[in-house]
């Protein structure tokens, strides 16, 4: 579907069709891929851990830049070391904590949380360069200059268009406030229970992946009903453009609201571990 948009539109640039488009249809089905690409690095797509690999990187091409193979490692860094400052990069920094924090900033943070997402990790936490890195860019910057060679950058536009609008105000972007931002106390993870999760590989059980991360997403509702005794006591979520709207609007809700943990030498030896799988 992003191939066929991407296509015709490549003369439509800036366009209101192309914005249109780009909104509806662009930022969801490149929310579902980077979700994918969530699923898939976690080794849940194929058999084997090369095949997974791969595939990340054909699911990885309409977001226009590479970043499947740096994602898997960061992420396996987050379940690993969740809220561990310095490690997990999902965790906003104290900077990002002082400038967002009254409706103005926190809409601006909403609007262009993607980049933060993108950025965050380069800054924060260094990885070190290894060949399926070098070949997830190769891999991808080879098709983009194909896209650029034979149809010019109206497609790329497109592509990146679509990753901006994914990660701001739009109704699948709250997927990445709901998911640890502190709305309640005793909980820093949270799982989402709303139609959203049936185009967004149920990334909203967030829980249940957290306590199970080798369960492919099929499951996951699955397991909530088999524990409901640890599942249906804990606060949730019903509404991603709820929390959106709550997280700019509410004045005891801001970039503070994360659970932080000291770094430590057991987390810095957990950290290196995860690198060197």
């Amino acid at each position: 579907m992003q191939f066929a948009c991407a296509y015709l539109l490549r003369d439509m640039a800036w366009t209101w069709q192309f914005w249109l488009v780009a909104y509806l249809i662009g930022a969801t089905c490149n929310h579902a891929l980077f979700l994918s690409i969530h699923e898939i690095g976690h080794n849940l797509a194929c058999k084997t851990i090369m095949a997974n690999r791969l595939f990340s990187m054909f699911a990885n091409l309409p977001v226009g830049l590479p970043y499947a193979i740096s994602f898997k490692v960061y992420h396996n860094e987050h379940h690993k070391l969740q809220g561990v400052d310095g490690f997990d990069t999902d965790l906003p920094t104290a900077v990002e904590g002082i400038i967002f924090q009254n409706v103005l900033t926190k809409t601006i943070f909403c609007t262009t949380q993607i980049l933060f997402y993108a950025l965050r990790p380069i800054l924060v936490r260094y990885q070190k360069p290894s060949v399926w890195l070098l070949l997830n860019w190769l891999v991808q910057f080879s098709f983009d200059a194909f896209v650029i060679y034979m149809w010019g950058m109206g497609p790329m536009f497109y592509f990146l268009a679509s990753d901006f609008l994914a990660g701001s105000l739009h109704p699948v972007g709250g997927h990445f406030i709901s998911e640890h931002y502190v709305f309640a106390d005793g909980s820093e993870t949270f799982s989402y229970y709303g139609p959203l999760n049936s185009i967004s590989f149920n990334v909203g059980y967030h829980n249940e992946h957290h306590d199970f991360p080798n369960v492919p997403w099929t499951r996951l509702p699955t397991i909530k009903k088999m524990a409901p005794e640890f599942y249906d006591t804990l606060p949730y979520h019903t509404s991603w453009l709820a929390v959106t709207w709550n997280f700019i609007f509410d004045p005891n809700v801001s970039v503070y609201n994360r659970v932080k943990r000291r770094p430590t030498a057991r987390h810095l030896a957990t950290a290196n571990k995860v690198a060197d799988e």
